[in-house]
């Protein structure tokens, strides 16, 4: 795909969501950051359910630590992995009472450091809380990254290396949030919605539908 092409495509799903965000609920750096460990191989949906019961309880590292394990399992048992993730957030809750004065750190060695953090959430936290241009490839961004000929790789880290070279400042912050939403509701994986979307023909996917 050649650079107008990019630009056009970058152009139109901005015009049509200038201002574009995560469908976590959150309302705090912190809140964002539990949300994105408990979204794991999870949807955004069934995260909220559990969130939007557990942060009026406890919203803060001491409050979730105080839980325990246990404690935090009962709000968290109808996410998938929720024994390893309560295990994750409460070692992360710890870790941030005990060396970052409780305060969600604008640092990726940092974030990276939490347990049941990796690269993609930590981009996303510091993408979405602190503005940073980062892009986190999930398998939304993959694919449609990849079936559209937008920026091609073998793996997230590629297609991350490769988005982070094509795509212009402008488009930078967003453009993790429009791929996504782009994945979830129109270029969806057994079957893109090819009739119904904004970029059709700008995309170089060969096998495009007309639903």
């Amino acid at each position: 795909m050649n650079k107008q092409k990019r630009l056009e495509m970058l152009t139109r799903l901005r015009d049509a969501n200038p201002h574009p965000t995560t469908e976590l609920n959150y309302a705090s750096p912190f809140e964002l950051l539990i949300s994105v460990i408990l979204s794991a191989q999870s949807t955004d949906v069934g995260v909220n359910k559990a969130t939007d019961k557990l942060y009026p309880v406890a919203n803060t590292p001491e409050a979730i630590y105080a839980l325990g394990v246990d404690g935090l399992k009962h709000y968290i048992k109808t996410i998938g992995l929720f024994n390893a993730k309560a295990e994750n957030v409460i070692k992360t809750c710890g870790i941030l009472i005990n060396q970052h004065a409780s305060v969600v750190p604008e640092n990726r060695a940092a974030l990276e450091a939490l347990p049941g953090v990796g690269r993609k959430t930590a981009n996303v936290v510091l993408n979405t809380a602190f503005g940073w241009p980062t892009i986190a490839v999930d398998t939304h961004i993959f694919r449609v990254s990849n079936r559209t000929k937008l920026a091609m790789g073998k793996n997230v880290d590629l297609v991350e290396q490769k988005l982070l070279k094509v795509v212009s400042t402008e488009f930078k912050v967003d453009v993790h949030h429009w791929l996504i939403l782009h994945g979830r509701y129109t270029c969806i994986a057994r079957k893109p919605r090819c009739g119904s979307c904004l970029i059709e023909d700008l995309c170089e996917f060969k096998d495009k539908t007309e639903d």
